[in-house]
């Protein structure tokens, strides 16, 4: 089976398309990639190009246009590369990217995250006027493949909230290859994220620093490429680090924080859960469905309340050992292995081989 995988280096999806594409290489599943936006630096092509054949279109993303016209290139580029590399379906990323495809191809799309959801969990509103048309074309790109895939229930049910019933619609959480460099734990509290996204919710987890016992560091982008910046005043800024950088600091802190407003799963999450890091996560739908009972959970929209529950596990060696260990054991559940082979089902349901012929 040949598969064509749309992804982009602004996000998680990069990592998230290069983990999954390696697992299914190893399971015998071809997969071509099709980046699409701000095209990655030489070190992320080579790291791409080392699982996979790797190509970059010229087209933005549905979240950094200005409107549909932008994103009309998208379809004829996929159709082209689909015929050239002999694609068997398509995997997209981003469900506008199905906009304009022809139905004959198989087409599963992937909703890691979505305009409308994100102001709905982060503005409590609808898109602005000057953006509806991205709901029209998200919903249009829904229901156009199909099969649509979401990493968690509770995003799945935000979607059909927003966009009403989608009748092929499965959920298959994430997960990565990556675990974090053990080392010699430090009394620090660490977090990862694009914080110049307000769904990241930095505002809160930066005015929590100024109350917490241990000195946060922010790992990820201030500054965002539709402009959006977060200025810090009293967490520690570590830069934008690459993957593997990322994972050696994750591995040495004492405390992991995510304090998003918006999260469909969540990677990095993930990966601090599976070092054995005690989390403290936002109470969010996504956070409770994935990570309940083994992590402390707290107000996204109370900075005291977040370092009440950072301190409190600061100063409480025991009760950070046990909820590590919890977190650890969860995140066991969410391996690598068991999101191959999920997608790899609905990859055969969606494209199934042709029977064998027989004579005689």
């Amino acid at each position: 089976m040949k598969v064509l995988m749309t992804l982009d280096a602004v996000g998680g999806v990069w990592q998230h398309a290069l983990d999954l594409a390696q697992e299914l290489g190893e399971r015998g599943v071809s997969v071509v990639l099709a980046g699409l936006g701000p095209p990655p630096d030489a070190v992320r092509i080579a790291q791409a190009q080392e699982i996979a054949a790797l190509e970059w279109g010229d087209a933005t993303l549905d979240w950094l246009a200005s409107g549909p016209d932008d994103l009309a290139p998208v379809a004829p580029w996929l159709e082209s590369l689909a015929r050239r590399h002999g694609a068997d379906l398509l995997h997209l990323n981003l469900p506008t990217q199905a906009v304009g495809l022809s139905p004959d191809l198989p087409v599963l799309a992937m909703s890691h995250s979505c305009p409308g959801t994100w102001f709905a969990a982060v503005r409590g509103t609808g898109l602005p006027d000057d953006m509806a048309w991205m709901h029209d074309l998200t919903e249009r790109g829904l229901r156009a493949a199909r099969l649509v895939v979401a990493p968690s229930h509770a995003h799945a049910a935000a979607l059909t909230r927003l966009y009403g019933p989608l009748p092929h619609l499965a959920v298959v959480p994430n997960s990565s290859r990556a675990r974090p460099a053990p080392g010699p734990r430090r009394n620090s509290v660490i977090a990862v994220g694009r914080w110049w996204d307000d769904g990241k919710n930095g505002a809160t987890l930066d005015a929590a620093a100024a109350l917490s016992d241990w000195p946060v560091t922010m790992i990820g982008a201030l500054t965002g490429p539709n402009g959006a910046h977060l200025a810090l005043r009293h967490a520690r800024h570590a830069g934008v680090l690459d993957h593997a950088q990322t994972l050696r600091a994750v591995g040495r802190a004492g405390i992991f924080c995510a304090p998003s407003r918006y999260e469909p799963f969540g990677l990095a999450v993930l990966e601090a859960a599976r070092a054995g890091l005690p989390l403290v996560l936002s109470d969010i739908p996504t956070f409770r469905e994935l990570w309940d009972g083994a992590a402390q959970f707290f107000d996204p929209d109370d900075p005291a309340a977040l370092a009440d529950a950072l301190n409190a596990l600061a100063r409480d060696i025991a009760r950070r050992a046990r909820l590590g260990d919890r977190a650890q054991a969860r995140a066991a559940r969410l391996g690598p292995g068991a999101q191959a082979e999920s997608m790899l089902t609905l990859y055969r349901w969606l494209a199934p081989a042709p029977a064998a012929s027989t004579t005689g």
